[in-house]
């Protein structure tokens, strides 16, 4: 073995991947990227849930218990609702996760020397958030009715065991046994139906310019639109055909039904899927090879896998990681697929979803018709 033929190849291969500027982004700002990413956004702790509250008391006592729940570092007030309905259907609607309801005759039952009960309402649609907000939501209760009988005991002289209290009970919204299956299989139905066709599409246009046939197509009178839509039908029918086979397995090996509108289910997932099938496309149409088109689609669903909610609670974000998690369509589709099968909500409790997942789908189809050219180039 000769040094100089050694050092003579080593130069040829630096060379080589000094021109790939996608090999350089993947070796040397790639690992930057996902360790701050990753670094912030795997994280299983859950703090500063949002909460809504319906206060029917309205007096001192009952605003001292809601800034004892907003001071802590579980907690976040980010509703007051009128009634116990709205802060139901703010868990339905996915708004916040956690609702507290404080009874009118909270401040009655206190006087009477009773234990005044309140009522936590949990989305046990994420079992990860609900067990945690409903062991949170009890110790902060427990803490503040030990407050209150020692303060109780010290005016009237009697032994705090018998002076009033504050009871939280917790009440889980759907899924109330917490079973996990419910609450991923949902999501992995997103996460398959997304990774499979953005890996299918992304080497759609990249096979026909590595075999020389792109030249062929470019010949033909058919238009750009043309050859899009064209390349992306069959793997709709691909993705449709996997979306599908996913719910019926879902159902019968996992026992997943959805208590929603499966018409709804479906038409959504078709959606997303052109959206997925679109983002796809996007990469075929920039990456020159197979390989650069493998390393732009680990790029993106790398971080939707991790950011979107499926296996970390975007709760426990930073703000600047949770608007980066908004940017992918998987986010939102994820909150739809959730809250029509785990929850059986219909299009009205899952609008704010929707309408983010199409502006974001219009978004990437509308950068992918104008990026791609049928030129050589």
């Amino acid at each position: 073995m000769k040094l100089r033929r050694l050092l003579t190849v080593t130069k040829k291969e630096i060379i080589h991947i000094r021109r790939d500027k996608a090999s350089l982004i993947m070796a040397f700002v790639a690992p930057i990227m996902m360790l701050l990413l990753f670094g912030f956004a795997v994280n299983t702790d859950v703090n500063q849930v949002k909460l809504a509250v319906y206060d029917g008391s309205m007096t001192y006592e009952s605003r001292e218990l809601i800034r004892k729940f907003d001071n802590s570092s579980y907690f976040k007030v980010s509703e007051m609702l009128a009634s116990p309905d709205h802060v139901e259907a703010y868990i339905d609607q996915g708004v916040v996760k956690v609702g507290l309801v404080i009874p009118p005759d909270y401040l009655k039952e206190l006087k009477k020397g009773k234990t005044a009960e309140i009522q936590v309402l949990v989305d046990g649609s994420d079992p990860t958030i609900a067990r945690t907000a409903m062991s949170y939501s009890v110790i902060l209760a427990n803490n503040y009715s030990i407050k209150i009988k020692e303060l109780s005991a010290e005016k009237s002289g009697r032994l705090a065991a018998s002076a009033p209290g504050v009871s939280a009970k917790p009440l889980v919204l759907y899924n109330p046994t917490l079973e996990s299956s419910k609450f991923n299989v949902p999501g992995v139905m997103g996460l398959i139906l997304q990774n499979i066709t953005i890996i299918l599409t992304a080497f759609a246009m990249v096979r026909e310019r590595e075999r020389g046939t792109i030249e062929q197509l470019i010949m033909t009178p058919v238009t750009s639109l043309e050859l899009i839509i064209g390349k992306l039908i069959p793997y709709v029918f691909i993705g449709m055909y996997d979306y599908l086979i996913i719910l019926i397995l879902s159902y019968f090996l996992f026992g997943v039904v959805v208590k929603g509108s499966l018409v709804l289910l479906i038409l959504l997932g078709f959606f997303f899927l052109i959206g997925a099938l679109a983002m796809g496309m996007l990469i075929s149409t920039v990456a020159r090879s197979q390989l650069q088109a493998m390393q732009a689609a680990m790029l993106f669903l790398l971080p939707s896998v991790l950011l979107s909610g499926f296996m970390f609670p975007r709760e426990a974000m930073p703000d600047i990681v949770y608007a980066i998690s908004s940017t992918f369509p998987i986010t939102y589709f994820l909150v739809i697929l959730r809250g029509i099968i785990v929850k059986g909500v219909g299009l009205a409790h899952l609008s704010n979803a929707t309408v983010m997942l199409v502006i974001i789908i219009a978004a990437i189809i509308l950068i992918t018709m104008k990026k791609f050219k049928k030129t050589l180039d």
